[in-house]
C-alpha cells in the first residue's frame, strides 16, 4: 500500500488531538511529513519530541505534490484562504486541503474519545 503523505497545519487543541491519533496510526499507511504551528503548543512540542519536522506554511507549500493531504486545523478562515492561494500560485493541483469538518468525520471513525469543541469556531471549507 502506498503511504499517504500528510501535513497538519495548526496544533491547538484540535490539531494536537489529531496529531496524537495520526502518530498512533503511522503503521497504517500514513507518513506524517511535517506540521506547521507558530505557537509553543503541546502539539508542537509532541511533534518535536517524536521527530516530526515543524515548519512554516510556506515550507509546507514548497513540498508541492510531495504532500497528498494537508489538514488545515487552525480554525482561521484567513489561513485556509492563504493556503489555497499559495497552492494555486505554486500550480499544485494534487494536494488536497482537508478542513476541520473532514477531521471530525475521520475522528468519529478512528477514536472513541471526544474531539474538542471550540465555541464559535467555523468548521466549513
Amino acid at each position: 500500500m502506498d503511504k499517504q503523505r500528510i501535513a497538519i497545519i495548526g496544533l491547538g487543541r484540535i490539531g494536537s488531538a489529531f496529531l496524537r491519533q495520526m502518530l498512533a496510526k503511522r503503521s497504517h499507511g500514513l507518513d506524517l511529513v511535517c506540521v506547521a504551528e507558530a505557537m509553543d503548543t503541546p502539539g508542537r512540542q509532541l511533534a518535536q519530541q517524536t521527530g516530526i519536522k515543524v515548519c512554516t506554511l510556506d515550507d509546507v507549500v514548497a513540498l508541492g505534490d510531495g504532500i497528498h493531504v494537508i489538514f488545515e486545523l487552525t480554525g482561521l478562515p484567513e489561513v485556509r484562504r492563504e493556503l489555497r492561494e499559495k497552492l494555486v500560485n505554486s500550480q499544485n493541483k494534487q494536494t488536497v486541503i482537508a478542513s476541520e469538518s473532514i477531521v471530525r468525520v475521520i475522528w468519529a471513525l478512528i477514536s472513541d474519545e471526544a474531539l474538542p469543541v471550540i465555541a464559535g469556531r467555523a468548521t466549513g471549507y
